[in-house]
């Protein structure tokens, strides 16, 4: 399964990222027109047997704001375009180079900050952190966020021992097409 899995990342991530270059491209500019500082934002994440990486995102936030989970963030650190970026998962982009890279996986338990313990210690206890990180995964169609890091593990938890090409193709679906 994990070498289906490498290649249909490898697949799909590739010609995503050659085909997104215009959209990143005119999206940099609107985030550096509208607000200072870099439009990519790198942050250090949780990756698989908890190994540190730097996960890729466009910057969706104001340069100041402390780095947290996002529930935490104070509502008022997003920006416009940050907004727009995140209702139509377009900030999510540049991680598609962590996908090439063999850091993260299209599908898989979303990697988290190495400040949330309580999180990393419940996917550690249930066997999560044996997998790569995803872009997207079940607790994110699922509406399943980090603020509640038991469920959130739990949810992971059953992703993994249900994983299939079938099911990340129906979360890949379900990122883009839920409610």
């Amino acid at each position: 399964m994990m070498a289906v899995k490498r290649a249909l990342d490898l697949a799909v991530a590739a010609p995503m990222l050659l085909l997104a270059a215009p959209i990143l491209f005119v999206v940099m500019l609107a985030i550096r027109a509208t607000s200072p500082g870099p439009a990519i934002f790198s942050q250090i994440r949780v990756g698989r047997e908890g190994a540190l990486f730097a996960c890729r995102k466009l910057r969706t936030m104001r340069r100041e704001t402390p780095s947290l989970p996002t529930h935490e963030a104070p509502a008022n650190s997003v920006t416009a375009i940050g907004k727009m970026l995140r209702a139509t998962k377009i900030d999510e982009l540049p991680q598609l180079w962590n996908v090439l890279k063999g850091e993260m996986s299209l599908v898989g338990p979303r990697p988290c900050l190495p400040t949330q313990t309580e999180l990393i210690e419940r996917r550690r206890q249930l066997g999560v952190l044996t997998a790569l990180p995803g872009i997207t995964g079940l607790a994110q169609i699922k509406g399943i966020d980090m603020s509640d890091p038991k469920l959130c593990a739990e949810t992971d938890a059953a992703y993994l021992k249900a994983a299939s090409v079938g099911l990340d193709l129906k979360i890949l679906l379900g990122t883009f097409y839920r409610n």
